[in-house]
């Protein structure tokens, strides 16, 4: 079963979804009173260099897109002190023996995204998007920052890449511009507040930035090109998924690989939201099962999985391609969502592409579960 994407009618709908509308209160900080019942959304990604973090909130079927490479580092706000790196850009560190930040450091290129990359290297964020563990693949790349300062060591830093420019062939992606080069970081605490120390790797100086916590958002985005912070995700509550490039495991052998997807999509597992997948029993009866499912249907432990991993919708969604394949939607399934507000939909995915084939251009209705 092929479902046919008609571009100007869904563009005419998407621009609809970003006009205001009643269920959208004056003040955000209010509470949602009557959420979006149904909505077709394309996400504003960019097209196949997919320059763009959107985050989707889906009870006030509103947007939010960032630029990838406006970024480096998160910082969690809840109680602990941990820092992410910006996986949709391919960024890895690599902790130093050092705790000064002034000593001369060199770029190390095992320190990447890529095939030759394992896991247990530790270079790079846990995917699940869970942020304790001790390490080696587990937890965040950079350790919990501690109350002993002499256990905070320096970091190596691969700032990845900036967003590519160059066109791709027809449905194909070009994510990775220029490297963005090094830098090397140590992070201490404060109080309750974070001491980010920064410096090019040859530098015997660096800045330094106090970082506060803000309860309202799951993380204080920082970028290492002047210090100062950046809006990326909405206020933790205020959104449930997120289309972006993501740098995720691959399993290889007994172990797994570091391996970079586009066209992925994570939910806010530390908001709230919760989501499981159905396969359709009849792959070319999709769409009239999409369409039969009710509240009734809906199978809370399913959603268990989404509690600590998410990564549930993830590529699960399409088809890549290959050398003699274009990329394409897999449309024998579709999604149940609770949001971070507690309302149910189904949601199914429309389209990858746009009527040209380019790649870049994802579009997914849903329906609100009542």
């Amino acid at each position: 079963m092929k479902k046919q994407f008609y571009f100007l009618s869904l563009m005419m709908l998407f621009f609809a979804s970003c006009s205001s509308d009643d269920s959208t209160p004056e003040n955000p900080d209010e509470q949602v009173i009557n959420p979006v019942e149904e909505a077709i959304v394309s996400p504003l990604l960019g097209g196949p260099n997919q320059q763009n973090q959107v985050y989707i909130d889906l009870s006030t079927n509103q947007q939010t897109a960032i630029l990838r490479d406006s970024w480096d580092l998160g910082f969690s706000t809840g109680s602990d002190f941990r820092v992410i790196i910006n996986g949709s850009i391919k960024m890895a560190v690599k902790q130093t023996t050092s705790t000064d930040i002034s000593e001369i450091q060199s770029e190390d290129a095992t320190v990447a995204v890529g095939y030759s990359t394992y896991s247990t290297m530790g270079y790079v964020d846990n995917p699940t998007g869970v942020l304790q563990g001790a390490g080696g693949g587990e937890g965040t790349a950079i350790a919990e920052v501690s109350s002993n300062n002499e256990e905070n060591k320096v970091y190596l830093v691969n700032l990845g890449y900036e967003v590519g420019t160059t066109t791709p062939t027809v449905g194909s992606v070009t994510v990775d511009g220029d490297s963005r080069g090094w830098k090397k970081i140590r992070i201490t605490k404060q109080g309750n507040d974070y001491v980010l120390q920064y410096a090019d790797l040859d530098a015997t100086t660096a800045e330094s930035v106090t970082i506060s916590k803000n309860s309202e958002y799951s993380f204080v985005f920082v970028s290492l090109n002047n210090g100062q912070t950046i809006n990326v995700q909405p206020k933790k509550n205020h959104w449930d998924l997120n289309f972006t490039g993501f740098t995720n495991y691959y399993a290889f052998g007994a172990s797994s690989i570091i391996y970079y997807f586009s066209d992925f999509v994570s939910t806010n597992m530390l908001g709230g939201t919760q989501v499981y997948e159905i396969l359709a029993t009849d792959a070319t009866q999709t769409d009239v099962e999409f369409e039969n499912f009710v509240l009734a249907n809906v199978d809370e432990t399913k959603f268990t999985v989404s509690l600590t991993d998410q990564r549930v919708i993830g590529s699960s969604w399409r088809n890549g391609g290959g050398p003699n394949s274009l990329p394409s939607i897999k449309d024998d399934r579709f999604y149940i969502v609770k949001d971070v507000d507690g309302n149910l939909y189904k949601l199914m995915f429309l389209a990858l592409t746009n009527d040209s084939g380019e790649r870049g251009y994802p579009v997914f209705k849903y329906e609100i579960l009542n």
